[in-house]
């Protein structure tokens, strides 16, 4: 009961941190158990939370010792589905055997259940995926040679990719490998346990890497991030749209990078030599790379101009409404969750979880204080009054992003009159980088 109740807060709560939360290939994750989901894990608590979203059925989480550190936590996660593991290095948690958690496992899923496993092991903001543990393959192997390879355990790699994980309003895209069987590797499991496990562990890392944007290290997704941010442009027609699109381009920049590397190493310097040669001319200048990608039609440049500034105006009265009731909230969201936690992967978790509780309470404050008190009004106003303090929140967060970008397009229009030779001469090194990275 406490897992459907805190599902479905956490659940709501995530959409309206997320803008967008795009699944791809969602007819491939089985509805039904036995299944072991293996997942990357850039996020913490949110990659459990995100995965448990799209699953229907209730799902097991295989967790960190150290959360369990105390008997009430111990209780209380444990009937929140998540199961212990002492991890190496970590130290042994009081009240956590490893060999009880793994039996833990089986019978889960024997009972025809959905387990999560995150395989890395530890947690970090980058795309990178770091070697997988074979514990994930040592229970799948295990739990089907208890059943003589008859239980149908299915495994499905799931890729969690983020644009800016810890950001509010910023998009996941959520893909979804084809689910296989383990007993492939059994017989060799009951000659040579550690050998079908360590080959089981390569497989699902393969896997993992399909449904994933990967870098070799942190110095080659930085310059992945750079190349994107020059070369992507929402003036460029494309088939795919939204995160889907970001996912895509990042590992079509990430395959040319790598093939570069192998039959023409130098030209992977030049590129970064030209990258930073366009970032230090796009700062000098304070215009988004988008905009060089634009025709530049005087009339109609004005006309939008003109019709997004009226439009600023007219929605002002419902952006100051959002933000008397929702700006306390934000900021106290902003300043508390730094002096919580000093790792960046716990910003997003833990916003949506103070936000539960937070946002609501400033709600019912309010509504109480200037609904009931201060104006009297009736049930069917207080109910109206309730809504709309989330949705112009909501409202108010976007109009203050498009009032910065129809401030970046008068900025860029008197660039265009003032410095149209400068623009030209950077618009033709940004189509040189894109030559560059993926030839003429």
């Amino acid at each position: 009961m406490l897992y459907r109740i805190l599902k479905f807060f956490i659940g709501i709560g995530i959409w309206l941190y997320y803008r967008e939360i795009r699944v791809k290939n969602s007819e491939k994750l089985p509805q039904s158990g036995p299944l072991i989901i293996i997942a990357n894990h850039p996020n913490t608590l949110m990659d459990a939370w995100v995965i448990g979203m799209i699953c229907k059925q209730p799902i097991y989480y295989m967790a960190k010792a150290t959360l369990f550190n105390s008997k009430f936590k111990l209780k209380l996660l444990k009937s929140l589905n998540m199961v212990p593991i002492n991890r190496q290095g970590e130290g042994k948690v009081e009240g956590v055997s490893n060999e009880d958690s793994f039996s833990e496992c089986y019978k889960i899923l024997n009972e025809g259940k959905t387990l999560v496993i995150f395989p890395e092991g530890t947690s970090y903001k980058e795309r990178v995926l770091r070697k997988l543990k074979s514990g994930t393959a040592r229970i799948a192997l295990e739990t089907e040679h208890r059943k003589a390879g008859k239980l149908g355990l299915q495994v499905v790699a799931v890729g969690l990719n983020y644009s800016q994980s810890e950001k509010f309003r910023s998009t996941i895209l959520i893909d979804v490998d084809a689910p296989q069987r383990v007993t492939t590797y059994l017989e060799e499991y009951r000659e040579n346990p550690r050998s079908a496990a360590q080959k089981l562990t390569t497989q699902f890392r393969t896997r993992l890497e399909k449904v994933l944007v990967t870098n070799d290290s942190q110095e080659e997704e930085t310059l992945v991030d750079k190349i994107y941010a020059i070369l992507h442009s929402k003036y460029i027609p494309s088939n795919e749209r939204g995160v889907e699109r970001k996912v895509t381009e990042l590992k079509d920049i990430k395959a040319k990078l790598d093939e570069l590397n192998l039959v023409e190493p130098w030209m992977v310097t030049e590129i970064q030599l030209k990258v930073k040669s366009i970032q230090w001319k796009l700062d000098k200048l304070k215009i988004k790379t988008d905009f060089l990608d634009r025709r530049f039609r005087s009339r109609m440049f004005y006309r939008q101009l003109l019709t997004s500034s009226v439009f600023i105006i007219v929605a002002l009265p419902l952006f100051v409404f959002g933000l008397l009731h929702n700006l306390f909230q934000y900021l106290f969201t902003d300043w508390i969750i730094p002096k919580l936690t000093k790792d960046i992967e716990y910003y997003a978790p833990f916003a949506v979880f103070i936000g539960i509780f937070l946002y609501p309470s400033i709600y019912a404050l309010l509504l109480y204080a200037i609904g009931v008190q201060l104006f009297g009004l009736s049930t069917v106003g207080l109910v109206i009054y309730f809504i709309l303090m989330p949705i112009t929140g909501l409202f108010a967060y976007w109009l203050s992003r498009y009032m910065r970008h129809v401030s970046d397009k008068w900025h860029y229009m008197f660039l265009m009159m003032d410095r149209k030779h400068v623009l030209k001469a950077l618009r033709e090194e940004k189509s040189t980088l894109k030559s560059m990275v993926f030839g003429a």
